[in-house]
This record gives C-alpha cells, sequence and structure tokens, in this order.
C-alpha cells in the first residue's frame, strides 16, 4: 500500500472510523490493485446502505488513496459530521441546484490534482428490492468526458447487514462485508464528443453495467437488468454529478 501524508484532520478522521470498522466488519477485500496508485481516477461504488459509504472509504484508504466523496450537502449542516468532512476534503452537492455546477468545478479541480474522487452514480440508495443496482444519474459520465479521468467500478455487499434501507433498522453487530473493484469501464467511443444527453446517458448505462456486473460477481448471481428507479418529479438534479 502506498503512504499517504495525512493532515491533522484526515489522521484523526481515520482514528475515528477504523476502531469503528474493525468492531463491526468481517473484510474480504478483493482487487484492490485496480485502483490506480496515483492520478486522478473517478471510483463509482453501488449503494446498498447508508452504512456502505465508511465501509469503501475504508477500502479505498487501505489501497493507498485518499477518498474525497460527493455527498449531498444535507450532510454537512449535520453539527461535528459536517466539520469533519469540510476539513477532511469531502464534497457537498445541492440537488436540483445551480450551486450543483460549483460541485462539478471542484470535482474537476480535484481529478486534476491527482485526487481519487468517490461518486455514487444511483445518487441514492438503491430502491431494487433485493438491492441491486438502478439506473444511474449522469454526473460521473459527465465528469469522465471533461476531465479524461478513468472510471473506475467498485461492488460492495454486506453493509446493508448493518443498516437495511428497506426496513431502516441498524443492526450494530459484526458482519461480514465483501468490496471488489473492476477494471476501468471502456468509455473511449465517445472520448472527446459534446456531453448531450444521449451521450452522457449512454455513458452512464455503461458505467452501471460496469457496476451492476462487478456485484453479480460477488454475490454470486446473475445480476438483473438495471432497475428504473420510481418515478418522481423531474428536476435538474438528474444532471447533478
Amino acid at each position: 500500500m502506498a503512504q499517504l501524508r495525512l493532515g491533522f484532520w484526515q489522521r484523526v478522521a481515520v482514528m475515528l472510523v477504523i476502531p469503528v470498522m474493525t468492531v463491526l466488519t468481517s473484510k474480504t477485500w478483493l482487487k484492490q490493485d485496480r485502483i490506480p496508485a496515483t492520478g486522478p481516477v473517478i471510483l463509482v461504488p453501488n449503494h446498498v446502505s447508508h452504512f456502505d459509504p465508511l465501509v469503501v472509504a475504508h477500502y479505498i484508504f487501505r489501497s493507498g488513496r485518499w477518498p474525497r466523496f460527493l455527498g449531498k450537502a444535507s450532510v454537512w449542516k449535520v453539527p461535528i459530521i459536517g466539520y469533519l468532512l469540510v476539513k477532511t476534503r469531502q464534497i457537498p452537492v445541492e440537488r436540483g441546484s445551480v450551486e450543483a455546477v460549483k460541485s462539478l468545478d471542484t470535482l474537476v479541480e480535484a481529478l486534476r490534482d491527482g485526487g481519487a474522487v468517490v461518486i455514487y452514480p444511483e445518487g441514492t440508495t438503491t430502491r431494487h428490492p433485493d438491492l441491486w443496482p438502478m439506473r444511474g444519474k449522469t454526473g460521473a459520465a459527465r465528469l469522465a468526458l471533461l476531465t479524461g479521468a478513468p472510471v473506475v467500478p467498485i461492488a460492495n455487499w454486506g453493509p446493508q447487514a448493518i443498516f437495511d434501507p428497506r426496513t431502516n433498522k441498524l443492526k450494530l453487530r459484526r458482519s461480514p462485508v465483501t468490496v471488489t473493484t473492476g477494471e476501468p469501464v471502456d468509455l473511449s467511443r465517445w472520448a472527446g464528443l459534446e456531453p448531450t444527453r444521449a451521450v452522457l446517458e449512454e455513458m452512464t448505462e455503461q458505467i452501471m453495467l460496469g457496476v451492476r456486473d462487478l456485484l453479480g460477481e460477488i454475490r454470486d448471481g446473475e445480476p438483473p437488468a438495471l432497475y428504473d428507479r420510481p418515478a418522481r418529479r423531474a428536476t435538474t438534479a438528474e444532471e447533478a454529478p
């Protein structure tokens, strides 16, 4: 594992999170070497639980990269947690607002600085009854088109045993979690194209199929078609990262 140079608040976050993860999770980590050791990368995990960002962050950190997550701005308003998120260089987005454009600029800057950016392309925990991935939003595709950074899928399974979004039940018990990384998604056919809705949706479909198939490997099952999220009022958030 590459040695990370951490700032004070990053070290604080590590000291707070790692002991919790050690107690609550029994880890199976696969293919960490597929996360590039250096340089810009867009990491795109599936989202099965509100607990899985900690699982995914632990996995990425132990691979030798500092993860910079894109998340709902409302979390940044939570006392103490919001302060830590700022100090550890996580990136808030106001969904459905012009502020989403500022978030995109911050993401572009992070990648140009050689960062590892984490975007949940589903935008929220999956609504599939069996927690398979939904169709994604276009933010990761837009970012890839703007920067040329590789998009690398991550699949995780098990965090739903700690917090299940279908029941909203929290069970603080040691649970097995599996995380793996795939090869970069091949987006070469769209390189250099204008970010039209059609182009972004095609790229997003390719990204989500990569995530879905990777999840199928660790669940040892045949993945279904990408789940169509329940209908809701259209907003500009669909174009947000």
